[in-house]
């Protein structure tokens, strides 16, 4: 293999790494979002009470934090 394929090998097994992270952090972001339509489904099928609903909104909020923080990996991923 000459330099030049060298190179690309490598290259394109960087992108494949790269990918393979930026995959992972959008399963855990899905999984965060499914959690938090579960929370909110659950809040409209039932009556919660208002020490539940803090509870839940408690919840969505430790979510919701999650999933921003896990955008920002994928912003500095890109740039």
């Amino acid at each position: 293999m000459d330099k030049d394929q060298q190179e690309q090998k490598r290259f394109l097994e960087e992108q494949l790494q790269w990918t393979r992270e930026q995959d992972r952090i959008l399963e855990e972001i899905d999984e965060k979002l499914h959690e938090m339509k579960r929370i909110a489904e659950y809040a409209l099928e039932h009556e919660p009470s208002v020490l539940e609903t803090n509870k839940l909104n408690s919840q969505l909020k430790e979510l919701k934090d999650e999933v921003q923080s896990l955008e920002r990996q994928l912003q500095s991923m890109i740039h």
